[in-house]
């Protein structure tokens, strides 16, 4: 089955969005438990997956700062609420019968694991699901930079990340009817065109090491296996694949 694949192992980028389904806050667990499930076909092929999760589901550091909070604070709130998502994560994934560790940039012990790069790498090779928790552990670093930053630690061959559309658009496709969705396109048109994939120090992060991010909606099914097989689903962003596309656009 690993064959099949086109990458081993995959950083898996959620937001806390993710986890809340339809309702407007908190956590489905009919939700959890179907990403879990995803997660767990994946994993049954041979990758090796790393998740980082964010917390805007709960709380976000940034809204609060901008009404008054002081940011730091705000930030380190921020990242406990990613360890709450962390835990339902791996509650759900585990009543799937998939061995999961969740490893936390601060320390927690009754909790998680404290966050060592090579103990990770060790779980991803004994076929466990790691899910890294509280971000980079610094404020002022989105989970998007935790993403980046565990993907590059670990060896990652790509980050996926899974979002409510179907892969980068050049405007909101929900507000904007003529937006146009990119199959490929570069990182530095990413950054030029201040299209939200990430937050910019995660995209530098990503073109300055050659890694590519494939953008995805996450409710379709087995959109995460057909990503890892290297079928055409959502939008990739990488230097020479987004150079190609510029050039035969022209």
């Amino acid at each position: 089955m690993k064959s099949s694949l086109k990458y081993k192992r995959i950083l898996l980028k959620l937001s806390g969005e993710a986890l809340m389904g339809t309702k407007g806050f908190g956590i489905d667990s009919d939700t959890v438990d179907f990403i879990a499930r995803e997660i767990k076909k994946v994993v049954t092929m041979g990758a090796e997956i790393a998740v980082v999760i964010g917390g805007g589901n709960i709380f976000r550091g940034v809204e609060a700062s901008v009404k008054g909070m002081e940011r730091a604070s705000a930030d380190y709130m921020g990242m406990l609420a990613t360890v709450i998502n962390a835990l339902a994560l791996q509650n759900a994934l585990e009543k799937n019968n998939v061995p999961t560790r969740v490893q936390s940039a601060i320390d927690m012990r009754e909790l998680a694991e404290p966050y060592i790069r090579r103990k990770a790498m060790r779980h991803l090779e004994k076929d466990r699901v790691v899910i890294f928790a509280a971000g980079t552990g610094n404020p002022y670093f989105t989970t998007d930079t935790a993403a980046a930053l565990r993907a590059m630690e670990i060896g990652a061959d790509v980050i996926i990340k899974a979002t409510k559309v179907d892969g980068v658009y050049s405007a909101d496709p929900v507000k904007n009817s003529n937006a146009k969705k990119y199959d490929t396109i570069s990182y530095m048109d990413v950054l030029k065109k201040g299209l939200s994939v990430m937050d910019s120090t995660a995209i530098s992060l990503c073109m300055d090491n050659n890694l590519p991010i494939v953008v995805f909606n996450l409710r379709g099914k087995d959109n995460i296996k057909n990503v890892a097989r290297g079928k055409k689903i959502g939008t990739i962003v990488g230097g020479d694949d987004g150079e190609r596309a510029k050039k035969k656009s022209r």
